[in-house]
């Protein structure tokens, strides 16, 4: 999701989701990430952040440094990468439909790691959201468990104990040891929880927005290294439970464009579209059905017979003026009632951003359903019923 003029934006270690655009380099040598590793970018748009919890928790470093620099062009390595085949999509799973969920990030937003108790926690009051039913469903960023390797991340077994489906993410930008920490982590978690897990799991998504970030001078990876990645998830599930799995990427509308070769290799596309921040367009809550649709309709060209997700949208009830759009509760419940309840009619798949954004403190913007404070004991900032 978006964030600020700032320009914070998605980039990623080996175990995490979101970083600001200029990142401060943790231990490992990849970016430091932040909370909910959410971003965004809607069709033309001339904005891109992550979490707003990332403003609180993440510092940025000098406009154009050049460890971004580095880090930018070290995340891509194309080296032979042009010679790719393309090969043809082959999965034994159908995709699924009618799928309602959230995106969860790994961390709240004073950086401490959410345990499998937290995710579970979340999980659950999706569930129970008052004048809904079926938020079943998880999109993550990361196989990883913050501050960790390669350990498997704790919403793994809490989605299991919740019955929770699982969009999983892999991270893959900020270098070459980002995929296989995440391709571990991957067969880890095939190997402790068995179909237990792979049961759960309704696809799976190589990189998010690293086409748009990657175009936008920030830590992304070019479409060859997307490819080689993606061959690599593909080879490193054949033979297991997860051999059919429908592998996706998420990336926005603008960014598709022109890569026919990477839709090739993918069998869904995944659409970020937020109305929110395209400023430079008509963006008013009156206008955002139309440019909702606009970009979404385009990805479903772009996609042909490939079916397209939503994996994310959202409007924020707190945050500044951006173009027209004014965010608070009475356009976030205008947003949802027009774009949620659509979508769900339509039967698309949809991970809604977001549950909650500031666990801690107040994100700006926040983009959460709910406010600060504990999710059990609180209510929903806007009414959810269609």
């Amino acid at each position: 999701m978006r964030f600020a003029a700032s320009v914070l934006a998605l980039a990623a270690s080996a175990n995490a989701a979101c970083v600001a655009k200029h990142p401060v380099n943790g231990a490992n040598g990849y970016p430091v990430v932040a909370h909910n590793a959410i971003a965004g970018h809607a069709s033309n748009s001339t904005i891109k952040a992550v979490s707003s919890s990332a403003s609180a928790a993440v510092p940025a470093a000098t406009s154009g440094s050049a460890t971004t620099s580095a880090k930018a062009s070290a995340s891509s390595p194309a080296s032979g990468a042009s010679k790719i085949a393309s090969v043809p999509v082959q999965n034994k799973l159908a995709a699924a439909s009618n799928i309602k969920g959230f995106n969860y990030g790994a961390f709240f937003m004073n950086q401490q790691a959410k345990l499998q108790n937290d995710f579970a926690y979340e999980f659950n009051r999706a569930k129970n959201l008052p004048g809904t039913n079926g938020w079943s469903s998880a999109r993550l960023y990361s196989m990883v468990q913050w501050n960790t390797a390669n350990d498997v991340i704790q919403a793994i077994p809490a989605a299991i104990d919740t019955q929770t489906t699982l969009l999983l993410g892999m991270w893959i930008s900020g270098g070459p040891q980002a995929i296989d920490n995440e391709i571990a982590a991957l067969k880890k978690a095939m190997s402790t929880y068995g179909s237990k897990f792979t049961d759960l799991v309704v696809g799976l998504s190589v990189g998010s927005e690293d086409l748009y970030r990657q175009g936008a001078g920030e830590i992304g990876t070019t479409p060859e290294y997307l490819i080689e990645c993606i061959q690599k998830v593909r080879d490193a599930i054949r033979g297991t439970a997860l051999e059919g799995v429908q592998i996706g990427h998420v990336d926005t509308y603008d960014s598709f464009v022109g890569q026919q070769a990477v839709i090739e290799h993918i069998d869904w596309l995944g659409f970020d579209g937020y109305p929110f921040w395209e400023k430079n367009n008509p963006n008013s809550i009156e206008n955002a059905h139309e440019r909702f649709y606009e970009g979404f309709s385009k990805t479903k060209a772009l996609a042909g017979s490939k079916p397209v997700y939503v994996t994310e949208t959202g409007w924020p009830v707190v945050g500044k003026q951006q173009g027209a759009a004014v965010a608070n509760a009475e356009n976030a419940r205008r947003y949802w009632k027009d774009i949620a309840c659509s979508l769900i009619e339509s039967g698309v798949n949809l991970w809604w951003y977001d549950l909650q954004e500031s666990q801690y403190g107040q994100a700006e913007p926040d983009f959460g359903i709910f406010p600060a404070g504990d999710l059990g004991q609180l209510q929903p900032s806007y009414e959810l019923t269609c």
